[in-house]
């Protein structure tokens, strides 16, 4: 029991680290007891998942569940590398991308030369 305990608290303090730095992916411990042969994970909603599937959730995000967690990453990647002053990005949630667009005119797009994750 304790070690359960040790090894959550070491998850739930690596998953506060990897949200303050604005990773791309997070891990939710699958919680299991001794013994258990659990063949599935519950998302942060009670959804409950077959290990080893993959699915897309409504921020963006693919996840994939493991025996021990579920490991979620964006999808989303950022546009940082264009003229800033003449566009702007505009992000479209029903395809999880940003569109860089000219401020002045935007049914025209801008070219883009740099993103991040």
């Amino acid at each position: 029991q304790l070690f359960k305990n040790v090894l959550l608290g070491g998850f739930v303090i690596f998953a506060t680290f990897v949200t303050l730095c604005n990773a791309s992916c997070s891990f939710i411990p699958n919680e299991g007891f001794p013994g258990d042969s659990t063949r599935e994970c519950t998302d942060l909603k009670g959804n409950k998942h077959p290990i080893n599937s993959k699915w897309k959730t409504d921020n963006c995000e693919r996840c994939t569940c493991y025996k021990t967690e579920i490991i979620c990453c964006t999808l989303i990647a950022t546009p940082v590398g264009y003229d800033k002053k003449n566009c702007q990005r505009i992000f479209k949630k029903e395809d999880c991308k940003y569109i860089v667009v000219e401020k002045k005119n935007p049914k025209k797009t801008c070219p883009i030369n740099q993103w991040i994750l």
